[in-house]
């Protein structure tokens, strides 16, 4: 993964991402998916499933299938600027993104889970192009957007770019129900990965796997919980905090700041995680590497 000084000057795209979260033997678990090789978006990185807002997730015939008022979704997301039917819209895009790419979806159908056959029938017809919206009115599906704890918000800076667009993204916690596998694409994505935090972040430190800034700082937050449980908790007790990256020059070293760190504008930490990364290696990593969070 390289990075590139021609800053980009366009407007980011709003859209969304789910950290989707599984109980494992030893701790939490999270779903990696690994973009494919040639994607324009982080091609051949390990990544959330998400993507941009479309415009049928604001529809009204898709919020009616939401399970939660318009106006508590807005709420939830703390950002005055939004319409609630954008904010809401904004869930909408969470859950169907989470569905298009790994197969996990978060939605019932007259108050009871989805069964096994259904959801495989309703995939292979998603990923075949029929719109999500059609599909819940087919299905008379309830989306279940009180799975979704809003997490934060991370806007792409203009400059190092990692990809030729930016995204003001939004980023979700969800446990995935016991009964539901990820099945990835086999097209936008080629892997499907359930690792522990610690484990995907040793992975990217020793050139195993790559990973975006969102990613490191999201997974090494995660450390903090020992259980889905209480990371799920934790992100309802707050706003979504607003993480928008700060570069600075350090001699030969490019650092990216977050809040919190000295550098930054805002003195409260987003997350529980280093308040800056370092491009050393071709790698992003803590300034005093990674081993003080994850050995």
């Amino acid at each position: 993964m390289q990075l590139q000084d021609t800053p980009i000057d366009t407007p980011p795209r709003d859209a969304a991402s789910v950290v989707l979260l599984r109980e494992g033997a030893s701790g939490p678990q999270v779903l990696l998916l690994r973009r494919h090789a040639q994607s324009a978006v982080l091609g051949g990185a390990y990544v959330f499933p998400g993507g941009k807002l479309e415009r049928g997730d604001s529809s009204p015939a898709t919020q009616a299938r939401l399970d939660a008022p318009v106006a508590a979704l807005h709420a939830a997301l703390g950002e005055a600027a939004l319409t609630p039917d954008m904010a809401a819209g904004l869930f909408v895009a969470a859950l169907r993104e989470a569905f298009e790419e790994s197969g996990v979806l978060l939605a019932t159908q007259t108050g009871r889970p989805l069964d096994a056959a259904m959801r495989q029938h309703a995939l292979a017809a998603i990923r075949a192009g029929t719109p999500f919206d059609a599909l819940l009115a087919q299905h008379d599906w309830q989306l279940d957007t009180r799975a979704l704890a809003p997490w934060s918000r991370w806007i792409t800076p203009r400059r190092p770019a990692m990809m030729n667009r930016r995204f003001d993204t939004r980023f979700f916690l969800a446990a995935v129900p016991d009964a539901q596998e990820a099945q990835h694409d086999d097209h936008e994505v080629t892997e499907a990965r359930w690792l522990k935090p610690r484990t995907a972040l040793a992975q990217y430190r020793d050139g195993q796997i790559d990973l975006a800034p969102p990613q490191i700082i999201s997974l090494m937050h995660l450390l903090s919980f020992a259980s889905v449980a209480a990371a799920l908790a934790d992100a309802r007790t707050r706003p979504p905090p607003l993480v928008e990256p700060h570069t600075v020059q350090h001699g030969a070293e490019r650092v990216m700041c977050y809040p919190g760190d000295p550098q930054y504008p805002v003195t409260a930490p987003a997350l529980i995680s280093p308040t800056r990364l370092v491009w050393r290696d071709e790698r992003f990593q803590p300034p005093e590497g990674f081993g003080p969070w994850i050995d």
